[in-house]
């Protein structure tokens, strides 16, 4: 925008200076800046930068810690391919953000979408967001994000990306998994609390206790209630949490399970409700400040590991003597595994 004169307003030339500076780069201070205030490409570019890694997205870690304070909700959605996760969070999103109407204050939610990347190319489709922008009508800030590769179909960059939406004013804040099999219970290393979308048909319940989200379940949805087997999913769950409650596992907090049409927000306002109710749970026994703590010493487990599996591969690109040794079968690879791991961690040079 400009003025009569021609000239851009003091604030807009600030703000141009920090999206384009004279080297082509922004100061990650300068556009965090701007972020807070409520500059969403300034936000979408230090999430990108998150999500690349290196310097930058450490130095973003750095400036965001004195201004997250790990009071703002996280909430996990997640559940099998086709349960309607999206959906269902594109109508949930307009209950965390709060209405005028009933007197509630408005909130920001903000939504990371983690979708599975291509083993080949790195990329992914990033539909996620395509529906809940439809469904959510600009109410969050929704980004997607891809696994690139990450073992548990969590990006490490999720963790990091959730304090800078904290850092920025969001709040409550929700990640919704890719739903590729067993490794979907890594969301609760991520979340207060859990919710598990399962539906109708094709065994969902079943699959859901088999892969173990049941285990780290907080509140259950069966969507798509208004298909055949609905009712049937419910009584299996019931029964697997009658279960749970005979081997101690819902001793402290049984899931509360609810039916939903994510397509006509049937139900929805239970989800939201339930997920109070759970927090409110957590805040009265003490096991809020349990999780957030477990939650990142998660988070320093896995940075380590990841750590220590690039030094290792760019150590063995070089084929050291240790690893001929192995391939020549003179040393077993336990062994040899070994001797380098300890040299590695003693920040040694591998003989």
């Amino acid at each position: 925008m400009t003025n009569t004169s021609g000239m851009m307003r003091p604030r807009e030339t600030a703000r141009a200076g920090v999206m384009t500076s004279s080297s082509g780069m922004a100061k990650v201070s300068d556009l965090l800046q701007c972020a807070v205030e409520g500059e969403r490409r300034a936000l979408g570019r230090l999430l990108t930068m998150i999500e690349k890694g290196g310097e930058p997205a450490d130095e973003i870690c750095e400036l965001v810690q004195g201004r997250a304070t790990g009071e703002a909700a996280v909430i996990g959605v997640t559940g099998a391919p086709g349960t309607g996760k999206s959906t269902l969070l594109g109508n949930l999103i307009p209950e965390m953000a709060g209405s005028p109407e009933r007197t509630e204050p408005e909130r920001r939610p903000a939504v990371l979408a983690v979708d599975p990347s291509s083993p080949l190319t790195g990329g992914a489709i990033l539909g996620d967001r395509i529906r809940m922008d439809a469904a959510a009508a600009g109410r969050a800030f929704i980004r997607s994000m891809a696994t690139r590769g990450h073992a548990g179909g969590l990006a490490l960059a999720v963790p990091s990306a959730l304090r800078l939406f904290e850092a920025c004013g969001y709040g409550p804040l929700v990640v919704e998994t890719v739903g590729v099999g067993q490794v979907e219970v890594d969301v609760t290393r991520t979340a207060d609390t859990t919710v598990v979308v399962v539906a109708p048909g094709m065994g969902d319940a079943v699959q859901a206790n088999k892969s173990g989200l049941l285990e780290v379940a907080d509140v259950l949805v069966v969507n798509k209630a208004d298909r055949p087997g609905a009712d049937d999913a419910r009584r299996d769950l019931e029964h697997m949490l009658d279960l749970g409650h005979l081997t101690g596992l819902t001793q402290n907090w049984r899931p509360e399970i609810i039916m939903t049409e994510a397509t006509t927000a049937t139900g929805v306002e239970q989800v939201h409700r339930a997920i109070q109710t759970h927090r409110d749970h957590l805040a009265k026994t003490n096991q809020l400040e349990t999780r957030r703590q477990s939650r990142i010493r998660k988070e320093v487990q896995d940075r380590v590991t990841q750590q220590l599996q690039t030094a290792a591969s760019q150590y063995l690109s070089t084929k050291p003597a240790a690893l001929l040794e192995a391939l020549e079968g003179k040393k077993t690879p336990a062994a040899t595994a070994a001797k380098i791991s300890k040299n590695l961690l003693s920040n040694q040079p591998p003989s």
